[in-house]
């Protein structure tokens, strides 16, 4: 029996298809994952304490949203590293498709904090727009910044590796935060530098506008990811495709229909109907299933793959498209 050709509308998309499976697995990714949480959660709590110092110092608002984003930075921090430690607990009784969305479930309250500290940035920021007033000790404003960009870089540029690693949502999703975080750091640190030039103090409540705009749209990605994974969101199309086309390779398998995918944390579940020769015995159907479910694992070697066996014809799909 020939396999049918692939559909079309999937051709372009399978061209560029490529399985997002993370290059380390298993007790290796829980342990960079674990060590990028606790590296961001020492950032954190090292920035409040200057920055707390600075904010007395220097009365800036822009001062004091950055010390609430680097709050924001530390519960955030510390929820994904709650997330981390029990997203990689086994399935259980109870919880027999694993722990992975405790992953989405700590990029969502995320969101929430961020949302929160930019509705207190944009009050302070408006109240200093309204009655502009000088800022005092300049300096110690701008050395403290300077070195918050310095660890908020090391920190971002760790996060990011840790991600092409893991392919941790929880960790993008605090490298995401942590990236807006070190542009309010930079906004700060330059306008410390034109307010003690030129005098605008008004600037200061500029920028703290600005950095309430930041922060929310920080918080629409990260949450928007999040309610993709906690929703049940198919995989992307290209993976999709490329599923559909693997499948189509094996001569025995005449079509496929049903086919549902989705995510949780770094764990792909996927599902399908295969229809194959209703004279096959049971033994070679399964045999068949098996070889589908090997080529499928070695493009996605994390994934829940089930599969159900059925004769040809049993179901028309019309359009292989929107399997």
């Amino acid at each position: 029996m020939t396999a049918p050709h692939p559909p079309k509308d999937f051709a372009p998309a399978v061209a560029s298809a490529a399985p997002h499976s993370p290059p380390v697995k298993g007790d290796d990714r829980q342990r960079l994952m674990r060590l990028a949480s606790i590296a961001s959660l020492v950032v954190a709590a090292s920035m409040i304490v200057a920055k707390l110092v600075s904010w007395m110092m220097t009365d800036s608002v822009g001062m004091l949203a950055s010390l609430a984003d680097s709050l924001l930075d530390l519960v955030a921090s510390a929820v994904t590293f709650w997330a981390i430690r029990a997203a990689a607990a086994p399935p259980d009784e109870e919880h027999r498709f694993g722990h992975g969305k405790a992953e989405p479930i700590a990029a969502l309250a995320q969101a929430g904090f961020v949302i929160g500290t930019s509705v207190l940035v944009a009050v302070q920021a408006m109240h200093q727009l309204i009655n502009p007033m000088p800022l005092s000790h300049v300096g110690v404003g701008m050395a403290v910044m300077a070195a918050a960009c310095v660890l908020t870089t090391g920190l971002v540029l760790w996060q990011r590796w840790v991600y092409q690693q893991t392919h941790s949502v929880a960790v993008k999703a605090d490298s995401l935060h942590y990236q807006a975080d070190l542009g309010i750091n930079l906004v700060v640190l330059l306008a410390f530098w034109i307010t003690d030039l030129v005098g605008w103090w008004w600037l200061d409540g500029v920028m703290g506008l600005g950095i309430a705009l930041v922060l929310l749209r920080s918080a629409w990605h990260i949450g928007r990811s999040a309610m993709d994974m906690l929703m049940d969101r198919e995989l992307p199309d290209n993976e999709r495709a490329l599923i559909v086309q693997t499948v189509q390779q094996h001569g025995g398998v005449a079509s496929l229909h049903d086919l549902k995918t989705r995510m949780a944390g770094a764990d792909r579940f996927i599902q399908m109907h295969l229809e194959m020769d209703g004279q096959l015995s049971l033994y070679q159907a399964h045999a068949l299933s098996d070889q589908v479910e090997e080529a499928l694992r070695q493009l996605f070697p994390q994934a829940e793959i089930i599969i159900h066996q059925d004769p040809v014809g049993v179901e028309t799909i019309p359009d292989m498209a929107k399997v």
